[in-house]
């Protein structure tokens, strides 16, 4: 029996993804090992090998099929675009994709003005404003704290991750917008998914299960 591959989100998502695991009956003590040096844990018993990788790898391991599954955020799979499958909604990472500005720049999106949008996530921004919106905007690509963009005077709005907002609050911004909800994802590689139909699908109908009873 080959090895399905599993590539796994960096930090938090990795911990909850691994709790959700465990409750599924797939268990990897080697993961938590915290003084561990090795960048790829094996489950003998399912026949499992998982790595940890930056979210936005994650869906380039996948298409190319160095991962037979991946697990990252839905603004990920937006943003990188690539080929694969998105099988399951894991439910947990909760936030949202949100347009944010001062509340003064509302006018500016509700009259289709001309105006720049900071964020870190440029194919969001631009499928948003362009497709959905019909707003021709200028995008900014940052990397990082996009809130001190429309602050300092470098953009009218922002598009960025949106979990409680007390960031906005605090610097005198606000959901203007918004874009589209997000959570962690379940995604699979396409040829794998017809290779391995049977063993990826009895993977899924265990996460499902021990996403209802929790």
């Amino acid at each position: 029996m080959r090895y399905l591959t599993v590539a796994l989100t960096k930090g938090r998502l990795a911990k909850k993804t691994m709790e959700l695991f465990e409750r599924a009956g797939i268990f990897c003590e080697e993961m938590k090992d915290p003084d561990s040096r090795k960048l790829i844990f094996v489950n003998e018993e399912h026949g499992l090998r998982f790595f940890l990788a930056k979210g936005p790898d994650v869906p380039t391991y996948v298409e190319y099929g160095a991962a037979d599954i991946g697990i990252v955020g839905k603004d990920t799979i937006l943003e990188e675009g690539r080929r694969m499958y998105e099988v399951l909604d894991l439910g947990f990472g909760k936030c949202r994709m949100c347009v944010c500005g001062p509340e003064s720049a509302q006018e500016y999106l509700q009259h289709q003005e001309l105006i720049r949008v900071a964020t870190k996530y440029p194919n969001i921004a631009r499928d948003y404003f362009y497709n959905r919106k019909h707003q021709t905007v200028e995008i900014i690509k940052l990397n990082g704290s996009i809130e001190l963009a429309p602050i300092v005077g470098l953009s009218e709005v922002i598009v960025d991750i949106v979990e409680t907002g007390s960031t906005l609050r605090e610097n005198g911004l606000t959901v203007l917008e918004e874009v589209c909800p997000l959570s962690a994802r379940m995604v699979v590689n396409q040829v794998s998914m017809k290779m391995e139909q049977e063993r990826i699908g009895q993977i899924i109908n265990d996460l499902k299960t021990a996403l209802k009873e929790a």
